[in-house]
This record gives structure tokens, C-alpha cells and sequence, in this order.
């Protein structure tokens, strides 16, 4: 007598599941991924919202109030804004601020093209890149104590300059010159480092499509703008963004050039840094830490608007190779 073996019917659990991953179109493997998502990105999570989120907030609810730092707070809503742009200083540092953003960002970026064009033909490309990014690895304080050596009235730059007939030689550490001298140093600095982030993207670039332009014709200016420009472009709209963040936080460079023991910069010099630092700790007079929170505000808020633009000015389709 045969017997037959009757296939166990589907339970209700596993027939549900065949037709949730039926409809949502998400197998077993998406859905591990999804559920191991939170407990790996919690962590960064909470550290951000500790270490940034948190205090942005707690500035934000500081700008809307008068207050010394230790006395009692005085609400004043809005009032510190409106206060903030009457303010002649820092409405000069906040141009100031664009100016170091603009001006030091496009003179930046032309050199470390025109050295990226230069360092992809030539040899010793490795030991030039090692040259041109030590300035970036040097403390800023450095840069003061140079500057006011090989700058002085008596020093060694204007020797130099005597010995061509240069009779009477800029005062470079003037108020006047303050700003262009910062401005020269921070490009100095920066150029190296944003030519080196450059280099790194333009060597993974195939050599074939050089040799291939260079077969058809092309010079290195052309090679340089219609193969390396348009292969490396996500890797500088990064750098722009990059430069944009860090050229709002110049603080040490303004503060030795221009500064003393006894006084900040001249207020020609400041940028919006220096200011809420000289509004949170003035020398002689009560802190405004309302005011400085309100400039800290708006500094976050330009920064913001302004990467926000270069993203989608400097979005384009991604090029493979």
C-alpha cells in the first residue's frame, strides 16, 4: 500500500512576509541593512547634536537677550540684530569677510590651476606637491613672528629693497596694508593645500585620454580643460566648499599681524571672527555676549547660504572613466 507524503502547507507568518516583499518590492537582505542603519549612525548622531546642534541652539537663544555673562539676562527679541547692522564695525567685518572669501578664493583657485596644469607635465611632481603643502602644516603664529621680522621698517625686505633704489619702501604693517598682507598669506598657505587635494583627483585620471588628446592635437591648456577640469570638477566643487567654511574662521592671522598685548587689530582689519571675539571679550569695557552671539548667528547663517549656491552652481553630471 503506497502512501504519499502531502507537502506541508505555508505557514501564515511566512505567507505574510512573501507578500510584504512582494508589494514593498524590499527583500530580507535591504531589510537587515535598514534595521542595522540606526544603531550604526545613532552614535555619530548624538555627538553632533551634542557637540554642534545643541550649541548653535543655545547661541541662537542667547542672541535674543542682553547679557554680560554673569549678570541676570535682559530679553530684547530681535533687537541685537538690528543693533548688529547699524553697527559700522561690523559692517566692515563683514565685507571684509567677503573680500577674504572672494578675492583670496579666486586667486587661490587660478594658482592652483595654473599649477596643477604645471605639475601634471613635469617629473618631479611628487617632491614640488611636498613643497607647496608644507606652508599649509605651519602654525599661524609663525607666519606673525616671519612677518614681523622680515617686514619691519628695518628689516630684511626692505633692505632688499634699498639695494634696488627704493628709496622709501612701503610700510607693509601699516593699517592701511594690514589686510592685503593677510590676505597674501592666507593664499600662500591655502594654494599649496588646495593644489594638493587637486593633484590627488587628477592622478587617478587615465592616461589614455591625455595620450588620446594629445594624438588629435591638443595642447596642455586644452588637455587641462577639456579632460582634467571636467573629470576633477567633484573634487573642487569640494575644495570651494571647503575654502568657503574655513575663509569665514580666519582669526590667528588678523589677530597677530594687526594686534598687541594692549589692543585688538585695527577695526579696517577685522573680519567677523575678530569681532564676536572682541564683542564676548573687550578689553576695558562689560561683555556683550548677545551682541557676539547674534554675529556668530549671522556668520552661520552667510556660510550656510553661500555652500548652499556653490553646490548647485557647481553641480553636474558625474563623468565616468
Amino acid at each position: 500500500m503506497a502512501t504519499t507524503i502531502e507537502k506541508p502547507p505555508r505557514t501564515h507568518t511566512s505567507r505574510a512576509r512573501s507578500e510584504r516583499a512582494a508589494r514593498t518590492g524590499v527583500g530580507p537582505l535591504e531589510r537587515q541593512r535598514r534595521r542595522m542603519f540606526w544603531p550604526f549612525t545613532a552614535p555619530a548622531l548624538i555627538v553632533y547634536a551634542v557637540l554642534f546642534v545643541a550649541p548653535v541652539g543655545y547661541a541662537l537663544w542667547t542672541s535674543l537677550y542682553k547679557w554680560d555673562g554673569m549678570g541676570a539676562m535682559e530679553w530684547r527679541g530681535p533687537q541685537n540684530y538690528l543693533l548688529l547692522f547699524r553697527d559700522p564695525r561690523f559692517r566692515t567685518s563683514l565685507f571684509n569677510t567677503l573680500e577674504l572669501m572672494v578675492i583670496g578664493g579666486t586667486v587661490t583657485f587660478v594658482l592652483s590651476f595654473a599649477l596643477t596644469l604645471v605639475l601634471r607635465e613635469m617629473r618631479a611632481k611628487l617632491f614640488a606637491r611636498s613643497v607647496l603643502f608644507f606652508p599649509s602644516l605651519v602654525n599661524g603664529m609663525v607666519f606673525g613672528i616671519a612677518a614681523g621680522f622680515l617686514f619691519s621698517p628695518t628689516g630684511p625686505v626692505n633692505q632688499a629693497l634699498k639695494l634696488f633704489g627704493v628709496t622709501t619702501p612701503p610700510k607693509w604693517l601699516s593699517t592701511d596694508n594690514l589686510l592685503p598682507m593677510v590676505l597674501g598669506t592666507l593664499v600662500w598657505t591655502a594654494t599649496g593645500y588646495y593644489t594638493s587635494i587637486i593633484m590627488a583627483a587628477v592622478d587617478q585620471i587615465p592616461d589614455y585620454l591625455y595620450e588620446a588628446a594629445e594624438l588629435d592635437g591638443a595642447g596642455p591648456f586644452q588637455r587641462f580643460r577639456h579632460i582634467t577640469l571636467p573629470c576633477a570638477w567633484d573634487v573642487i566643487a569640494v575644495c570651494a566648499v571647503l575654502w568657503t567654511v574655513s575663509s569665514v574662521k580666519i582669526f590667528e592671522l588678523i589677530l597677530l599681524y594687526g594686534g598687541s598685548t594692549n589692543a585688538y587689530p585695527p577695526v579696517s582689519s577685522w573680519n567677523t571672527a575678530v569681532y564676536v571675539y572682541a564683542e564676548a571679550f573687550p578689553q576695558g569695557t562689560v561683555p556683550r555676549l548677545g551682541m557676539a552671539t547674534a554675529a556668530a548667528i549671522v556668520s552661520l547663517v552667510m556660510v550656510t547660504l553661500i555652500t548652499v549656491v556653490l553646490r548647485r552652481l557647481l553641480r553636474r553630471e558625474p563623468i565616468e572613466y
